[in-house]
């Protein structure tokens, strides 16, 4: 399943597109994402903020496009205990499926107290761990909280995204020996590793673990050619005759992964520590015509130098991985 993370729209003097950010969650419909993440990081954690006032608005617009369309429905939920629950509460009877927990707010806070935070948001709505890396506000787990973790009984689905091998491990085993790999699903939001993640069979003590699909800001572009690849990905080159991809051999398979991660590179901005991760997703969505130009609510938030440049090589190099003639052809209908 793919499920991108759902960027916010904004007009020059930053206020919120209503227009164009149906057209994005219309957009992801269309792509045949499994569902979409709304007030997470890519939707940008300020829409919290008074001045801004953002958080409800722009989930109950999303809520509007996907209500009936029977995909899942996720919500970031971030903050201290009284704003988890107040945001919990609202996502649940906005007529969203789980909440994806951010530790953010509580980044000094012991294990036990984490936990604690985590069952009490559980007890509002069906909880979709985080694990965040710290470069972008999120701090390190260890393999005993994760343990803990899923042993919490509305904990219905983890994301693992610490962009570190070592962490992922941790998330996965301790899922595996939990006993509760079965009822609780798993996804990558590792954007420097998708298709690897997506291909690997984890296997600890005899308890074998697969990814269900994805939850990235990678997603929020070229979504259509994402739920493409991530499908027959999954599928572990066993699909049927119309989908060719499913025929890679192996070392094409780790190319492909190659050139994903240095598309995520330019995107992403890795060479600069990340700082323009969510304009640099933007974008490549104004290049489309999906957004109307990069901006974020703090102006200090843009690409950094020379990240167009490398935007602009991985453009070049590795056509086959943008869905630009498909968001051409249906453009028009998702800005109606």
């Amino acid at each position: 399943m793919v499920i991108p993370a759902h960027p916010l729209a904004l007009t020059a003097d930053r206020k919120l597109d209503e227009r164009r950010q149906r057209a994005l969650t219309r957009y992801y419909l269309a792509s045949g994402a499994g569902g979409v993440a709304v007030g997470v990081h890519t939707t940008q954690f300020e829409i919290r903020e008074p001045r801004f006032g953002l958080y409800e608005p722009v989930l109950a617009l999303a809520m509007e496009e996907m209500r009936g369309r029977g995909v899942k429905k996720i919500a970031g939920v971030a903050g201290p205990r009284a704003q988890a629950l107040a945001e919990a509460r609202f996502a649940r009877d906005c007529g969203y499926d789980a909440g994806l927990l951010s530790l953010g707010a509580l980044r000094t806070a012991p294990v036990a107290e984490l936990l604690e935070h985590a069952r009490a948001v559980a007890e509002v709505i069906p909880v979709f761990g985080f694990y965040l890396q710290p470069a972008v506000g999120g701090r390190v787990l260890p393999y005993a909280f994760w343990r803990a973790f899923f042993e919490i009984e509305g904990v219905a689905a983890v994301k693992i995204a610490p962009f570190n091998r070592y962490q992922t491990i941790d998330v996965i085993r301790a899922l595996a020996e939990s006993g509760r790999a079965d009822v609780i699903d798993v996804y990558t939001g590792n954007d420097d590793n998708i298709l690897m993640d997506l291909l690997t069979p984890f296997r600890f003590g005899g308890v074998t673990v697969r990814m269900k699909g994805g939850l990235l800001g990678h997603w929020a572009a070229w979504t259509k050619r994402a739920v493409q690849l991530a499908e027959s990905a999954v599928a572990e080159n066993a699909l049927s005759e119309r989908e060719p991809e499913a025929k890679r051999t192996p070392a094409e398979w780790l190319t492909l992964a190659t050139e994903v991660t240095d598309s995520n590179a330019a995107l992403f901005d890795a060479a600069n520590g990340f700082h323009g991760c969510i304009a640099g997703i933007h974008e490549v969505l104004r290049r489309q015509g999906l957004l109307a130009g990069r901006w974020c609510l703090n102006p200090d938030e843009d690409l950094s130098p020379a990240q167009m440049e490398e935007i602009d090589r991985v453009y070049g190099a590795y056509p086959h991985l943008n869905d630009d003639a498909f968001v051409a052809e249906h453009l028009d209908e998702w800005l109606r």
